[in-house]
């Protein structure tokens, strides 16, 4: 098969995904991204199977959490999609073309997935290595520095970076030849909170621009705030593809602060459902066995009772990931 060429993109940027040091820079997308296609896909070394039969899609315009718990396969299924491991049968696709038939691959496809460098090359010439492959100048490394927030310490020696930073440095290096796809695995190891906050609006940004990214991280509460999709993996095995909209995260159940707990459970009975009485850092409150919450405030009004706090309780992606993992 012919190699393919895929169109240069300018980077539409968010005002409001400002890293701690730098703006983004300004642009408007040109082109819509393809879809990521992994199909039956199976790695074996020796007598390990590490992925067996993998099927997903990754779409784009949408973030996509790849989740599985350690040993699972997550790291040598994103290797194998862009060629760093040759597996035993299957493929994935960028669109219709596997890695190694895109002519340009660095203006395709974006990959966050280790965090080495020369320690002895600063982090701008690190970059200007790699741009020479990826057809970029050195105004386009000293825009990504700036993006990433490594300006300042662009001369230092790469070697004496922290871990966030050379996993800033790594993005940079990602993001060289303006790419349709991104790939990340664990892209928030090493960051401070405000460093994850960033990374995270930055990631959705670039996904609302009609590009395609799929991340591997076993930092849950971020996959929950950053991502549409999830794919779950076990043993190497697709357990769940889902929307994180389609999940359901109602644990059937709600939480009361009124003003006299004695007369709320009294007045509560009517619903004919189980009233727990429980304290936490903030005092006693009601777990009423309902989510409907609207009827649970019908019967507080009319008990005229104060309500502080009448909300339904919700489960989080931790607790529904270990329930899909228990499942399997």
């Amino acid at each position: 098969m012919a190699p393919v060429n895929q169109p240069r993109r300018a980077w539409v940027d968010p005002a409001d995904a400002e890293p701690p040091h730098a703006e983004l820079p300004s642009g408007a997308l040109t082109s819509r991204s393809e879809p990521i296609r992994v199909e039956r896909l199976t790695k074996r070394y020796g007598d390990v199977i590490a992925i067996r039969n993998l099927s997903f899609t990754v779409q784009p315009g949408r973030v996509t959490g790849f989740l599985g718990p350690n040993g699972a396969g997550k790291t040598t299924t994103l290797r194998a999609m862009v060629g760093l491991v040759t597996p035993t049968t299957g493929r994935a696709r960028f669109g219709e073309h596997a890695y190694a038939e895109l002519a340009h691959p660095q203006q395709t496809v974006g990959c966050v997935l280790d965090s080495h460098v020369h320690p002895a090359r600063s982090g701008r010439n690190h970059l200007r290595v790699l741009a020479a492959t990826a057809e970029a100048d050195d105004s386009r490394v000293d825009e990504l520095l700036d993006l990433v927030g490594l300006s300042e310490v662009a001369h230092r020696p790469a070697g004496g970076y922290s871990l966030g930073m050379r996993g800033r440095l790594a993005l940079a290096a990602a993001l060289l030849g303006d790419p349709a796809y991104l790939i990340m695995d664990e892209p928030a190891n090493g960051l401070d909170p405000e460093g994850i906050r960033w990374l995270r609006t930055f990631i959705r940004r670039f996904a609302a621009s009609g590009r395609t990214v799929l991340v591997a991280s076993h930092l849950l509460s971020e996959v929950e705030a950053t991502a549409d999709d999830i794919v779950v993996i076990k043993a190497g095995r697709l357990l769940v593809q889902t929307q994180i909209a389609e999940l359901d995260f109602d644990v059937g159940s709600c939480l009361v602060r009124v003003s006299n707990h004695a007369r709320a459970r009294a007045a509560l009975r009517e619903l004919g459902v189980e009233i727990e009485l429980l304290e936490d850092d903030q005092g006693d409150y009601l777990r009423v066995s309902t989510s409907d919450t609207a009827a649970v405030g019908t019967v507080l009004f009319n008990a005229k009772l104060a309500v502080f706090e009448l909300t339904r309780e919700r489960a989080d992606l931790e607790e529904r990931f270990f329930q899909m993992l228990e499942a399997s």
